[in-house]
């Protein structure tokens, strides 16, 4: 009789002993996160680095305290109740829950992390969001082993070894995840693209700014604000056009060409020549009865271009005859403009052609046209 009541109060004791341990794992972990986060991220903020702020900004110290409950049950459990049948149930339970929690901890630092190499100077540049997507991936994987082995009551190198006989299948499962990993490996490793570039894929309909960089695709938006999302490997395994060297570059090219009217190529007059020789693109130049009007334009036009504020003139600039085709002979203009957005860039641009096409006259040349229905109505 008196074992069986000191049985039952030691019943009592147990489960009494195991509520106060379930309020005061509670207890520590709401004052943890209600008092000591608040004050660590006061500290953090103080402080001259920038990292910490993430790391304490996030729900990173949330998951650490959240540990404190489980771990504690997972320490007391079998030492208040060995002999019961329930026990090694209630372990299996509480190993789980620690492992999703101990993952979720994991994740919300590797989120950290990306949050920092976008802060970063060196890696903000940088496609980073595949390779800590694909440790999240990995983190998962772990954590869904785990689980299994511990349901199953087996250790994790075992069921490594289980997995190995069916790891054709998973690299099947996994083929384009594995892909855009290497591609992004290989895009971060040798600079090949970065968020914010420009680039043109014409077989997959890609022209426009590169919006993100995933594990598995890349998201561009397109000048006409349509989007087009391509894989990773893609720009590994194709060709792509990046137009980040000409931003970083002192100017943005142009070379367009006139089609100048063969029959209005001619020798100069002697009026011509007394009243071109006073210019000052012409000072250098040899006036006599063998100039070409032509060769005078090219001059006057290479002259123009260096005294624009517009055009940099560090780099090349040239005016130059191409081949002659059946509808004239083209004279390309090849310089830099200054100003290398899109818009600004071909505003100068038309202007300076502009400018050339109405000087034209003046050296007595033409540009072809093909005659349209206006010019036989004119002429019959």
């Amino acid at each position: 009789m008196e074992q069986e009541v000191l049985s039952q109060m030691n019943e009592q004791m147990r489960i009494f002993i195991t509520c106060a341990l379930v309020v005061t794992a509670y207890l520590v972990d709401f004052l943890c996160c209600k008092l000591i986060i608040p004050v660590i991220r006061k500290i953090a903020v103080k402080t001259a680095f920038r990292w910490d702020n993430y790391l304490t900004g996030g729900k990173v110290l949330h998951n650490l305290f959240h540990l404190i409950p489980p771990v504690a049950f997972l320490v007391a459990l079998p030492l208040l109740f060995p002999e019961q049948r329930w026990t090694p149930f209630a372990v299996k339970i509480l190993y789980i829950y620690v492992i999703v929690i101990a993952s979720r901890l994991v994740m919300e630092f590797i989120s950290s992390l990306y949050a920092i190499s976008n802060d970063s100077d060196l890696l903000r540049d940088k496609p980073m969001k595949g390779v800590y997507q694909m440790l999240k991936i990995l983190v998962v994987c772990v954590a869904v082993i785990l689980t299994v082995g511990v349901l199953l009551d087996k250790n994790f190198t075992s069921l490594l070894a289980g997995l190995g006989a069916s790891a054709a299948v998973l690299m099947l499962i996994f083929k384009d995840t594995i892909l855009g990993l290497v591609a992004g490996v290989q895009l971060s490793a040798h600079d090949m693209l970065r968020p914010g570039d420009w680039i043109v894929m014409d077989k997959y309909g890609v022209n426009g700014t590169v919006e993100e960089v995933t594990l598995n695709t890349v998201k561009v938006r397109n000048w006409d604000n349509t989007v087009t999302t391509v894989p990773p490997y893609v720009l590994v395994s194709d060709s792509f056009k990046n137009w980040r060297g000409m931003r970083e570059s002192q100017g943005r090219r142009v070379a367009r060409s006139l089609n100048i009217d063969v029959n209005s190529i001619r020798f100069c007059t002697p009026e011509e020549l007394d009243r071109m020789a006073s210019e000052k693109w012409a000072g250098d130049l040899a006036l006599d009865g063998t100039t070409v009007n032509l060769g005078l334009f090219r001059a006057a036009a290479e002259h123009y271009l260096r005294t624009l504020a517009q055009v940099n003139t560090d780099l090349r600039i040239l005016v130059r005859q191409l081949d002659p085709t059946p509808e004239g002979l083209p004279v390309q203009f090849y310089f830099f403009t200054r100003e290398k957005d899109w818009v600004p860039h071909e505003h100068i641009a038309a202007d300076i052609i502009e400018h050339l096409i109405a000087t034209l006259p003046s050296f007595g040349l033409r540009l072809y046209q093909r005659p349209s229905g206006m010019d036989f109505t004119r002429h019959s």
